[in-house]
């Protein structure tokens, strides 16, 4: 997968793509149902697949002291679109020169001209160009004047249930990854370089990688058993874990971060990216009177998670 950030110097071979444009946080069943369409429009034409998305995200811009509300960050999401055979991935910066122009020009400079795509597939709550003045009918419009074909995607349930970002995060707040990972078609994960830490769960006996959660909504504080993907170095490959989501309240007040104890491992994983996947639940942060109280407690985490895991396909 090729990634690009700036869609007015792009040669003619990286122009021409069937492409799938919104902000695909998650990168949810909703999101992977407009890529797919997208994806068949390509195979017909003999057209790149192409995800056209922002980076920062709008609301980020928009809405700057909003609480984090992101489920992936832009490694994790990349990590996801190149999964599902994405070819181009415009990821272009939302930036004045961008998010001012008008529903037409957007349409106009964009698609047509910059990216030249063939193709673009939108859900029906698409809105784009200034003041977020264009829905999905324009686009349609719009693409019948300048010569790219549009489809309009219908929004997706999943047991009665809308699949969307936000119910997506309502699932993780309230401690439920499974059911978050239902809507997503995916283990909710969180991708990033190993950052080094106090050091406290290694003088426990439990080393842990530690992750910055950093702009992500937080899941329910606890903890959990995990998936870990090690995505380069001499430990590359796949692990069983736990985690702890949260902000220690055993040693004072920190900011909230993400704590891996990576099952039947030795090495030094500092600076190594590292993705992580919440399998299931197992118990709230938790605060002891004493340091043993605490290892035991980790110990009996562990256990559970071994034996959760080991009945994961």
């Amino acid at each position: 997968m090729r990634t690009f950030t700036d869609w007015t110097d792009l040669a003619a071979s990286d122009k021409g793509a069937a492409a799938a444009i919104g902000n695909f946080d998650g990168v949810h069943l909703g999101h992977q149902a407009v890529i797919d369409i997208a994806r068949d429009q390509a195979a017909r034409t003999g057209a790149q697949l192409g995800i056209v998305t922002f980076e920062p995200h709008p609301r980020q811009v928009f809405a700057a002291d909003a609480p984090p509300f992101r489920l992936m960050n832009p490694e994790t999401r990349a990590h996801r679109l190149e999964k599902l055979g994405v070819d181009r991935l415009y990821q272009l910066e939302f930036a004045p020169k961008l998010f001012g122009l008008s529903p037409e020009s957007f349409a106009r400079d964009v698609i047509a001209d910059g990216l030249g795509l063939s193709h673009v597939v939108v859900g029906e709550d698409f809105c784009f160009g200034k003041g977020r003045a264009g829905g999905a009918a324009d686009l349609r419009r719009f693409g019948q004047e300048m010569g790219f074909g549009v489809t309009i995607a219908e929004l997706v349930e999943t047991d009665s249930v809308e699949v969307s970002s936000t119910n997506i995060r309502r699932a993780l707040a309230d401690g439920r990854p499974r059911d978050a990972a239902a809507m997503l078609g995916h283990l909710h994960r969180v991708d990033g370089p190993v950052l080094h830490g106090e050091k406290r769960g290694r003088d426990l006996g439990f080393p842990t990688a530690n992750m910055s959660i950093t702009d992500l909504h937080a899941p329910k504080f606890g903890v959990y058993a995990v998936k870990v993907d090690v995505l380069g170095g001499p430990h590359q490959g796949s692990y069983n874990g736990a985690s702890s989501i949260g902000v220690r309240p055993m040693f004072g007040t920190n900011q909230p971060n993400l704590e891996t104890f990576i099952f039947d491992f030795d090495g030094n994983l500092y600076d190594t990216h590292i993705s992580v996947a919440l399998v299931e639940y197992l118990r709230p942060e938790m605060k002891f009177d004493h340091l043993d109280g605490l290892v035991a407690q980790i110990t009996a985490d562990c256990e559970q998670a071994r034996k959760i895991l080991a009945a994961e396909p």
